[in-house]
């Protein structure tokens, strides 16, 4: 193996990672084949991932706080509760969209690697909750959302909006009216929490 001469750092593991992923597929990507990418030992990757499963949930996380990162942003934001709403779900629903079309073989990847790590997209979507309950919260308190229980009124709008950030409805988002449909649920959505 060519001596690498950048530090091996976790970041640079879950890159050359998903790039073996990307070529071989979750089957067959092995350790020895990241290592391999990185021109180090299969042991300097397990001193930094201690196993293979670790090194998978790990590049899932990353995978999925891409899309955490842009949401968390608009979820911040210092208005209108309504329009914050509106933009989080087309936030959330572009980033899902682009991430099947722009690269349908590490779409496909990851929707194995998430059915294998539970713990992360449990955390995920925890996460995105957590974030749609502050927005609900917002315009409760400030008289735009009637929600009482703004954590299960969020946990809801996740829900009912599953279709347009749900992996498994994937190949519907290719249809040439699926942003109308979106639209229409998300109008919805919106009615069923004005005040």
């Amino acid at each position: 193996m060519a001596p690498t001469s950048e530090t091996l750092t976790a970041e640079r593991i879950l890159e050359a990672t998903e790039e073996v992923l990307r070529r071989h597929g979750p089957a067959k990507a092995t350790v020895v084949d990241v290592a391999r990418a990185l021109g180090v030992s299969h042991g300097s990757v397990y001193r930094h991932f201690r196993t293979k499963a670790v090194l998978r949930e790990a590049v899932t996380k990353r995978w999925l706080d891409r899309t955490t990162a842009v949401l968390t942003a608009i979820a911040a934001e210092d208005r209108d509760p309504e329009d914050r709403l509106r933009a989080w779900l087309s936030a959330l629903f572009a980033a899902k969209r682009r991430k099947a079309g722009d690269d349908p073989e590490l779409f496909a990847t990851y929707q194995v690697l998430t059915d294998e790590n539970g713990e992360a997209v449990g955390a995920h979507i925890a996460d995105l909750t957590g974030q749609l309950t502050g927005i609900v919260r917002s315009g409760a308190d400030t008289g735009v959302f009637t929600a009482a229980d703004p954590a299960a009124t969020a946990r809801a709008v996740f829900h009912a909006t599953a279709r347009f950030h749900d992996p498994s409805y994937a190949p519907v988002w290719r249809q040439p009216d699926i942003e109308a449909q979106f639209e229409a649920v998300v109008a919805l959505v919106v009615r069923g929490l004005r005040a």
